[in-house]
C-alpha cells in the first residue's frame, strides 16, 4: 500500500469512528510522525479527506477534522434517499436474483450476529456492507456508483451515533431484508420503498442521539466523538 494511501485510511477510520474530534487539528508534522509517513504523502492523503469533507483548511493552510451539525445531517439524507433509492430501482431491473436471496436470508439471521461479544458489530456491519456492494453491482451504474461513494464516507460518520440502541439494529436488519426480497424480486418500487423507511429510520434514529429531538426539530449543536458504547445503529 502507498504511504498516501495508508495515512488516509487511517485518518478516515479515525474520522469515521470519531476517534478524532470534529475541530481537531491535522498539523503536518505531528500527523507524519504519528502514522509513520513524509509529509508529501500526508498532504495528498489530506487533500483526499478534504475532497470527502472530512477535513478543512483552517487558517494558516492548517487542516483540521470537519464537523457535522443536525441539518448537515438532513442534507446528506436528502441526497441520500434520493440517489439510494434509484440505486435500488435500477438494481431490481438488472440483478441476479439468488444473490439477493442469500442476503435476505441472511439478514433475517441477522439479530443473531448482534452480540456482546462483538461490541463493534463486525460481522453484521460486514454484512451491510456485502449488500452496499451488491446493490452497487447490479445497479449498472458507474456515475451513480462514484456519486454514492463520495457521500457514504460522510454518512458513515453521521451513523455513528447510536450503536448502543439493540433494539434499532435488530429493525435496520429487517429493513435491509425487506430490500433485498424486493430486488430479488424484480420489484424497483417496492425496493425504492423500502430503502425509502430504511433511511427515513436511520435519519430519526441519528438526530434523536445527536439532540434528543426527532429528524423535524432543529437544533444548532456538533457532533462529538463517541464512546463505542454510543456509536451509531444505521447503515
Amino acid at each position: 500500500m502507498r504511504a498516501s494511501d495508508l495515512a488516509y485510511t487511517r485518518l478516515r477510520q479515525e474520522i469515521v469512528l470519531g476517534r478524532l474530534s470534529p475541530g481537531a487539528p491535522l498539523a503536518e508534522v505531528e500527523q507524519s510522525d504519528r502514522l509513520g509517513v513524509s509529509r508529501t504523502p500526508l498532504r495528498e492523503a489530506l487533500r483526499r479527506l478534504e475532497a470527502e469533507g472530512l477535513a478543512v483548511v483552517g487558517k494558516g493552510r492548517t487542516y483540521r477534522v470537519s464537523t457535522i451539525s443536525p441539518d448537515d445531517v438532513r442534507h446528506l439524507f436528502e441526497l441520500r434517499e434520493a440517489l439510494e433509492c434509484q440505486a435500488a430501482r435500477l438494481a431490481a431491473q438488472r440483478r441476479e436474483p439468488d444473490v439477493f436471496h442469500r442476503l435476505a436470508e441472511r439478514f433475517a439471521e441477522a439479530a443473531a450476529l448482534l452480540s456482546p461479544g462483538d461490541p463493534d458489530h463486525t460481522t453484521y456491519y460486514g454484512l451491510v456492507a456485502e449488500l452496499d456492494t451488491a446493490l452497487d453491482e447490479a445497479m449498472g451504474s458507474p456515475a451513480l456508483q462514484r456519486a454514492l461513494t463520495a457521500l457514504r464516507s460522510q454518512v458513515a460518520r453521521a451513523r455513528r451515533l447510536s450503536r448502543d440502541d439493540h433494539s434499532r439494529l435488530v429493525q435496520a436488519a429487517q429493513e435491509h431484508r425487506l430490500i433485498a426480497e424486493a430486488v430479488a424480486d424484480g420489484d424497483g418500487t417496492l425496493a425504492a420503498q423500502a430503502t425509502a423507511i430504511h433511511l427515513r429510520a436511520s435519519l430519526a434514529a441519528i438526530l434523536t442521539a445527536l439532540t434528543g429531538r426527532g429528524p423535524h426539530e432543529s437544533a444548532a449543536v456538533l457532533v462529538r466523538p463517541t464512546t463505542p458504547a454510543k456509536e451509531a445503529a444505521v447503515r
